[in-house]
């Protein structure tokens, strides 16, 4: 669930039920454990809790947060989870990373980061994201690097920097695929 100290607008609460809904529907499709299924969807609602909060709130819990200040919510949200009593590595570091990648996710993560991409209130690209989403349960790996591409792409295109956490996730998924 949201938690009281969040900084969300209603667009971006409309986003968040959207990806808690495809990350539920997941969980239940690929059948996994119900404290599985809880780890991911307390990620999933906690991943943007942050992301209409003031720089000044972003800085406070992400002091060392670099790049543009449009991905320090992660960092953020990661931070005021913790000291909220979140405790779940994993967890946290789905939330701390759900903008740039890691490579050292767990699943919690890994899904995480396909639902934010993959969620159906995004305009750009619907037939070819939700025939993704529809893949995922049972070609999750598949999935997985294609998200990964398609978001490390749109990051280059971006002009930004492409963050270490991000050549990581990359560099572990192509050395292995």
């Amino acid at each position: 669930m949201i938690p009281a100290w969040a900084a969300m607008g209603p667009d971006r609460l409309a986003h968040v039920q959207r990806v808690v809904g495809l990350v539920d529907q997941w969980a239940v499709a690929m059948r996994v454990p119900e404290s599985e299924r809880h780890r991911w969807l307390r990620a999933a609602w906690l991943h943007d809790v942050l992301r209409d909060a003031d720089p000044t709130e972003l800085a406070r819990w992400a002091p060392d947060a670099v790049g543009p200040i449009d991905l320090w919510h992660g960092p953020a949200a990661a931070a005021r989870a913790l000291a909220a009593g979140e405790t779940d590595r994993g967890v946290l570091d789905a939330v701390r990373f759900h903008s740039v990648g890691s490579a050292d996710w767990d699943r919690a993560g890994q899904v995480l980061y396909c639902a934010d991409f993959l969620e159906p209130g995004r305009e750009f690209d619907r037939a070819a994201r939700a025939a993704l989403a529809e893949r995922l349960p049972t070609e999750f790996d598949a999935v997985y690097f294609e998200v990964v591409r398609r978001r490390l792409s749109d990051l280059i295109r971006s002009g930004w920097t492409l963050p270490d956490s991000t050549v990581r996730l990359w560099n572990s998924l192509a050395s292995s695929g």
